[in-house]
């Protein structure tokens, strides 16, 4: 049997408060996120001016939230889970992150030492967007050329917004975040599904971010059948694009002008905790709705190394290597 490797691929998160700025400014030099005509000639000094004017506010945040990402050692959880349930196969697992360590070249040079002959890429990006996981690639692609690691044989596994595992398991998780409000309260909880929003500009160009995240939504709820109001938002918009809507913020306005009483927020772009969740969504928005009169504000815990999801990914793996 070929020597095989796993890599997960994911977004990546400052390790420290002095790893903000340097962080931002990989995120806005990416040409997949700046994006416009011309963009090569001045997306470094944008991205420079862009990361130096933001860092200070985004420390702050990070400060409420231990002071750096929990993304890397989350995600080596999740490595970990999966490399235990595939130990049968003797695949190695790798973590890949876009724009903070260990980025694409670390990861690339060690499985080229270790020999390996098929690299089986699997995005802990759900939902495919060129944003996302295409710019994971592309970055995977761009690197493998210079490193001379292009002989290796490389496939992706593109999206599982609707893996029926998946959804079980974000079902679970949302359950678990009813079951804990008081039984007398439960029917007067309002479901809102939030997933971080991108420019209208992408899906004009036909990227399927938003078409796979409303189908993840539904199917959640058809299997919940959690027999409560519920409804879809975006967040974290950043610029003065126009962005998929309605937002999270203007959602909760809307929702305590109705008067509604308990909410629970479902962060379903996101497998495992991040500045969106542990502060934008469960500090900043929680602040909002309860200074708008809203009594209980809870948020679904992250999906991390949950047995449904990692069963997912191991299905996921398995079914790869079958091809």
């Amino acid at each position: 049997m070929s020597k095989t490797a796993v890599v997960l691929l994911q977004l990546g998160g400052p390790d420290s408060l002095d790893a903000v700025e340097p962080f931002l400014y990989n995120l806005f030099c990416d040409p997949d996120i700046i994006d416009v005509p011309g963009a090569f000639l001045f997306r470094n000094k944008l991205a420079r001016i862009i990361s130096r004017t933001r860092a200070p506010k985004v420390q702050e945040l990070y400060k409420n939230i231990g002071n750096r990402s929990p993304i890397l050692p989350q995600t080596e959880m999740q490595a970990a889970a999966l490399k235990k349930s595939l130990a049968a196969s003797g695949i190695d697992i790798h973590i890949a992150m876009r724009y903070w360590h260990p980025f694409t070249e670390e990861v690339i040079k060690k499985i080229l030492a270790n020999g390996t002959e098929k690299v089986i890429l699997l995005p802990l990006y759900p939902h495919f967007s060129k944003a996302t996981t295409g710019s994971s690639v592309n970055e995977w692609n761009r690197v493998a050329k210079k490193l001379n690691a292009t002989h290796i044989r490389t496939t992706l596994i593109k999206s599982y917004q609707n893996h029926p595992l998946y959804i079980d398991a974000l079902v679970e998780k949302v359950q678990q975040a009813i079951e804990r409000v008081d039984a007398s309260e439960r029917k007067n909880i309002q479901l809102v599904f939030s997933a971080h929003g991108t420019p209208m500009k992408l899906v004009r160009d036909g990227d399927p971010y938003s078409h796979h995240i409303r189908e993840t939504y539904e199917l959640i709820v058809k299997k919940g059948n959690f027999g409560l109001p519920h409804l879809l938002c975006f967040q974290s918009k950043v610029g003065p694009q126009k962005w998929l809507e309605p937002s999270l913020v203007k959602t909760i306005e809307e929702l305590a002008q109705k008067k509604v009483s308990h909410l629970v927020v479902n962060p379903i772009a996101f497998v495992s905790d991040h500045i969106e969740t542990l502060s934008e969504i469960n500090i900043e928005a929680k602040h909002q709705a309860v200074s708008l009169g809203v009594k209980y504000f809870g948020m679904t815990d992250a999906l991390l190394t949950s047995e449904k999801f990692i069963g997912c990914l191991t299905d996921l793996v398995l079914k790869e290597l079958k091809k």
